[in-house]
């Protein structure tokens, strides 16, 4: 080798050294979000409610249309001070929690037999596709009719609102469980009982808390409309009062607190969802 090939092919790894040296490894793209901080999630409504704020402040917006928030939160006070509110509030909570606990109860049953079980399928499956496309307005005549006009009915039809999201995310978990884990759990001779324990359960948790954060949404919608419709309490019947005399202020109390209970039910359901599947590694963790 001569000296001038050797004196090149140094000065080329010289370079190729610098090169390397000098530059850093480029960092992986970001393919994923990461999770929002404790109460990121607010920041839509909180926008929101100051925008609205502002075009009330300017005129925008007539207090006959639509009262400002910070009305609303004196009209809030007032009604709470007086004992108003809370009065109504009660009978609301009251009405919807029945509901829902019957709804979850019955939809999580008959998820595990139309999941578990040809003939619990055959059977029920298609009876709740038929109430999923039947909305619930339509039910009320003959919710009436065969429950009278009392709280019975209203429960009843809260009660067949929230089983549906229940039973269908329920459902398709149970059915989206893994043959292997099935194939696994009869090779190491698991009883019926052990394997709904030990592995349909667990395989259902996820189908069921994506339900259930709809169930709560569809319980609380499903009041509104229902609290309308002979009742003497209840935020619906305070809102339906306001509305003949036009205060726009009363009605905007009974929609915060509908948003504020939805809200906090999402709020406890979620955090219920992260203890029971924290073994979980997903993208939200």
């Amino acid at each position: 080798m001569s000296l001038i090939t050797y004196a090149t092919g140094f000065q080329a790894d010289t370079n190729a050294w610098e090169r390397s040296a000098g530059t850093q490894e480029p960092r992986p793209p970001q393919l994923a979000p990461s999770r929002l901080p404790h109460g990121g999630i607010l920041f839509g409504p909180i926008a929101l409610v100051v925008i609205w704020e502002l075009a009330s402040s300017l005129g925008w917006l007539s207090p006959k249309f639509l009262a400002a928030p910070s009305t609303a939160v004196l009209t809030g006070i007032e009604l709470l001070s007086n004992g108003t509110l809370a009065d109504h509030f009660l009978a609301s909570a009251k009405r919807a929690y029945l509901g829902l606990g019957l709804g979850v109860a019955i939809g999580l049953t008959m998820a595990l037999a139309a999941g578990l079980s040809r003939i619990g399928e055959a059977s029920l499956d298609g009876l709740v596709q038929i109430k999923r496309a039947v909305p619930t307005l339509a039910l009320i005549p003959l919710a009436i009719l065969w429950l009278g006009i009392g709280e019975a009915m209203k429960i009843a039809l809260i009660a067949s609102s929230v089983l549906v999201p229940i039973y269908i995310n329920t459902h398709a978990a149970l059915r989206g469980i893994d043959i292997r884990h099935v194939e696994l759990a009869r090779s190491v001779g698991l009883s019926r009982s052990a394997f709904l324990r030990e592995v349909a359960l667990p395989g259902a948790l996820p189908g069921f808390f994506t339900g259930l954060r709809l169930a709560v949404t569809t319980c609380w919608t499903a009041l509104v409309v229902l609290e309308q419709i002979n009742t003497t309490e209840g935020i619906g019947y305070l809102m339906n009062r306001a509305r003949d005399y036009g205060q726009t202020d009363v009605i905007v109390v009974g929609l915060a607190i509908y948003a504020i209970l939805g809200l906090g039910s999402d709020f406890a359901v979620r955090f219920w969802a992260r203890r029971a599947l924290s073994y979980r590694k997903a993208l939200a963790s």
